[in-house]
């Protein structure tokens, strides 16, 4: 794939990623991309809903705070995982969606969904007496 002016857009290229270790291994080099607290979660919605604007991202990832997700989205986008399209700039209004590779991700993705739902239960709330 080529950007429109014919130069190789980013998500031709892998990813050169640090692994620990003497051999590279692809399981630790994902987990490094993807494996940030709030990044999977990020990807999620950006596959179940499309693109999105800042502030609805936010709000779809619930318990994020701006920082966060401003820092998570620009890791992303450094990754080639998302892209940032201003659509306005009074007022700035920017929106988010995934690159190729990004969408790559949706077998990964929703496998750690399925086996979440399969194998982990939410907490039990507490009750406290008083």
């Amino acid at each position: 794939m080529s950007d429109t002016d014919g130069s190789p857009s980013d998500t031709d290229e892998p990813l050169e990623v640090w692994c620990a270790g003497k051999e590279w291994c692809p399981i630790t080099s994902t987990a490094t991309v993807i494996g940030k607290k709030w990044h999977p979660v990020v990807i999620h919605r950006l596959l179940e809903h499309g693109p999105m604007g800042f502030n609805e991202l936010k709000e779809d990832v619930d318990g994020i705070s701006s920082k966060v997700l401003s820092d998570s989205l620009e890791d992303l986008e450094d990754k080639s995982l998302v892209n940032r399209e201003i659509i306005s700039e009074k007022p700035v209004r920017v929106s988010y969606s995934l690159t190729e590779r990004g969408e790559s991700l949706q077998t990964v993705i929703y496998e750690m969904a399925k086996w979440g739902a399969e194998h982990l239960a939410a907490p039990e709330e507490v009750e406290t007496t008083s």
